[in-house]
């Protein structure tokens, strides 16, 4: 059981991944509860936010131009700007945070806590703030994903 449970905080862990693919497999593929599941796959989603907030647009931004990375760097930063400015316009003045917990809650691929730390960190949103709304958008989209696993709507052929 244990090491069910460790496989799916891992998974939780995987960029596009993360909680929206490790929540379905918990619950429908390994059987487990979902409360359970939820809290554990949060912690897992939550994990590397920090690390990303403080290093990824750094380690990008110092990786751009070498020429094994550089076009992957370039890539993330343009995914980090781009989803930036998305939640910029979405927002208003003032809504940012509301816009990222939404953004990162819509479980579809590259809304996740990954792309929305990015996004904040690009936007210089703050640690506390960007904790609070991904932490809050994870809880939101590990929601929709167990009622959509719990009800037997199947995702990605689980």
């Amino acid at each position: 059981m244990f090491e069910k449970y460790l496989h799916v905080f891992l998974i939780s862990m995987v960029p596009m991944i993360e909680l929206r693919g490790a929540i379905p497999i918990a619950t429908v593929v390994y059987g487990l509860d979902y409360w359970k599941s939820l809290a554990v796959c949060v912690l897992g989603n939550m994990l590397p936010v920090p690390v990303i907030y403080f290093f990824a647009h750094k380690v990008l931004l110092w990786g751009r131009d070498k020429k094994y990375i550089g076009k992957f760097c370039t890539y993330c930063i343009e995914k980090g700007l781009h989803g930036g400015k998305k939640l910029r316009s979405k927002a208003g003045r003032g809504g940012l945070f509301i816009a990222l917990m939404i953004f990162v809650g819509i479980p579809i691929p590259g809304t996740g806590a990954w792309t929305g730390t990015l996004a904040a960190s690009f936007l210089d949103m703050g640690i506390k703030s960007t904790s609070l709304a991904v932490s809050l958008g994870v809880i939101l989209a590990g929601a929709i994903m167990g009622i959509i696993s719990l009800t037997g709507v199947h995702v990605f052929g689980l």
